[in-house]
């Protein structure tokens, strides 16, 4: 009954960011990378890592990986927005609970003919891929940098040894890129009409609470706690994802009602 979105078959581009909590976010923003890959790796879907810049006590400061699969975007949307954690960081002496977050956002894979870049605003920067504990990984200038000049958006690519395919991966984020910008508006509006909680497009909305002291995750979008912590940091969150999708098609469904 309810019209499905032509967006959630594509595949996705994944951006996670520390945000704050120093070293402690970053620490978190990869245990959200491994949770990550551990639950699209169970559905058979493909990850690959497009950039990173990893943090100093571990983790990552952020990190941005594709996603390659049946119904990604669609799936993992409503992951976007602001996680956060409270534990007692590796790095606290005093055994004190801190509060830190992480910022991860989706964005739908867009197609050469979804997004026409010219290629006169893009600018194009190459440079040395820089490997963990900042050694330079090769001296060759494969590494790559765009630069879209209408709108300031900068994506890169290092994970690849050739500088085509670091240029090509690079081109692929930003397509996505400005493709989610169009998007995001129109999501925002849509949202704004609905009353939406689950998908509002606001990325500075906290979507997201791991309580490690009490093994609890909570949802706040939608009120759900699940006391399975272990379970869930290691990619068992289909539970959580299957609700937000019941509470938006319940969105949806009233809305189609009121239409009537």
């Amino acid at each position: 009954m309810i019209p499905r979105d032509p967006e959630d078959s594509k595949n996705a581009v994944v951006e996670l960011r520390a945000g704050t909590g120093g070293d402690e976010a970053s620490i978190f923003a990869g245990d959200l990378f491994r949770m990550y890959t551990k639950y699209c790796e169970g559905r058979g879907w493909k990850v690959s890592t497009v950039d990173f810049s990893e943090g100093t006590n571990g983790g990552f400061k952020e990190i941005q990986f594709e996603v390659n699969g049946n119904d990604v975007y669609g799936t993992l949307k409503f992951e976007a927005g602001v996680h956060r954690v409270q534990r007692v960081p590796q790095t606290e002496t005093q055994g004190r609970v801190h509060t830190s977050a992480a910022t991860m956002m989706v964005f739908p894979e867009a197609e050469e003919f979804d997004v026409e870049i010219n290629p006169k605003d893009v600018r194009i920067d190459f440079f040395c891929s820089s490997g963990p504990g900042g050694q330079s990984v090769n001296t060759t200038y494969s590494a790559v940098r765009l630069t879209h000049i209408p709108t300031g958006l900068v994506a890169q690519c290092q994970d690849q040894k050739s500088q085509h395919k670091n240029k090509e991966k690079a081109f692929k984020v930003l397509r996505s890129r400005l493709y989610d910008m169009e998007l995001a508006k129109k999501n925002a509006e849509d949202a704004l009409k609905r009353g939406s909680m689950v998908s509002s497009g606001d990325r500075s909305a906290k979507i997201r609470t791991y309580n490690y002291a009490q093994g609890r995750v909570t949802d706040h979008r939608i009120g759900l706690s699940l006391y399975d912590l272990p379970n869930i940091m290691n990619g068992d969150i289909q539970k959580i994802i299957d609700e937000l999708m019941l509470a938006e098609n319940t969105e949806k469904l009233k809305e189609l009602g009121d239409g009537f």
